[in-house]
């Protein structure tokens, strides 16, 4: 068959797949568009080594995963034009166009390990200590201050996640020690230990709500107040929830390390949680403890900080081992 014929060929398949993905499977436009443009890019390639789309081997198709990557094209990328090819091919193998699947032994592109955000011992510090310094400022609004305090003595000390963080229930206050019971992903409870600074910001929070819980029988300061004081959560809101939304607790973490300058893109909730996992590893946690404390059901989550230990170990061999203090290079 001449190459002529072949590429009419092809394109006659690859509308009919179009169509079947339009009519059968509901695509989108968007969606049907990516498929004619990986599927389009693949056909050119596999024309300029002289095969067809619709003959194509497994080995051209590797070959042609192995160009995206050469082109630099991420593992993401090239994972959905695979998945592009899979179902072309599928198509041609159910419609009775071809015996085989090609794509079938095909595996996946690996992602690479994407190493979690988080921030250095300092810039923690700094953030805590601008919120420290605002919460002591007296005058209107200072409810809100102490309670950014200590959202983020609570947030650093314990890993919370911040649903969990926004959900406290008020009982918490009347706990004593240093250990905090809190429900997790799945309902189940952990326990965390609280920070002797996150301890003290909650005992300053208790003051000020209060003091604004009106003496019996006397008029509250407001409505809103009123309904706050008989809230059953650390951290009452008007919202739909009752509590406040971890929306507002972002933005509201962004525009204190404004304040601490700090850049307000770097700093999150969950970057927070990160610094505590990777702070207590750096200090010479056991992997382990830090599952329990994040609340991980599987020690292969927590294992995106391995880095971490690799690092510290590294650093214990180099500091301590008898070749090291030698002034030999272990590495």
């Amino acid at each position: 068959m001449s190459g002529q014929q072949a590429g009419g060929r092809d394109g006659a398949r690859l509308e009919s797949f179009l169509e079947m993905m339009s009519a059968e499977r509901g695509a989108a436009t968007n969606t049907l568009s990516s498929y004619e443009r990986d599927l389009t890019d693949l056909r050119e390639f596999l024309g300029d080594r002289g095969q067809s789309l619709t003959e194509a081997a497994t080995p051209d198709l590797s070959a042609y995963l192995t160009h995206l990557s050469a082109q630099g094209f991420a593992a993401t990328s090239q994972a959905r034009r695979l998945s592009s090819m899979r179902q072309f091919y599928r198509f041609l193998y159910s419609e009775g166009l071809r015996s085989d699947d090609p794509t079938g032994i095909i595996d996946a592109p690996k992602k690479g390990l994407s190493l979690p955000k988080t921030m250095s011992v300092a810039e923690v510090t700094k953030l805590l200590g601008v919120a420290a310094e605002e919460a002591a400022t007296t005058g209107p609004g200072q409810l809100a201050r102490i309670r950014m305090h200590l959202l983020l003595e609570l947030l650093y000390a314990t890993g919370m996640r911040v649903s969990e963080l926004v959900s406290l229930p008020v009982k918490v206050l009347r706990q004593e020690g240093r250990f905090l019971m809190i429900r997790g992903k799945g309902n189940k409870d952990r326990m965390v230990l609280l920070s002797r600074t996150a301890i003290e910001a909650m005992e300053k929070y208790d003051t000020a709500r209060k003091a604004l819980v009106p003496a019996k029988g006397g008029a509250p300061v407001s409505t809103k107040q009123a309904e706050a004081a008989e809230s059953p959560w650390l951290f009452p809101s008007n919202s739909k929830e009752g509590h406040l939304p971890r929306q507002v607790f972002a933005r509201d973490l962004k525009d204190i390390a404004i304040r601490a300058g700090l850049t307000p893109s770097a700093v999150s909730p969950h970057v927070l949680r990160h610094a505590f996992a990777s702070h207590l590893l750096q200090n010479g946690a056991d992997l382990r403890a830090v599952q329990e404390l994040l609340g991980h059901s599987d020690i292969s989550t927590t294992q995106i900080y391995t880095h971490v230990l690799e690092e510290r170990l590294q650093e214990l061999v180099q500091t301590h081992h008898p070749l090291a203090k030698q002034g030999k290079n272990l590495d």
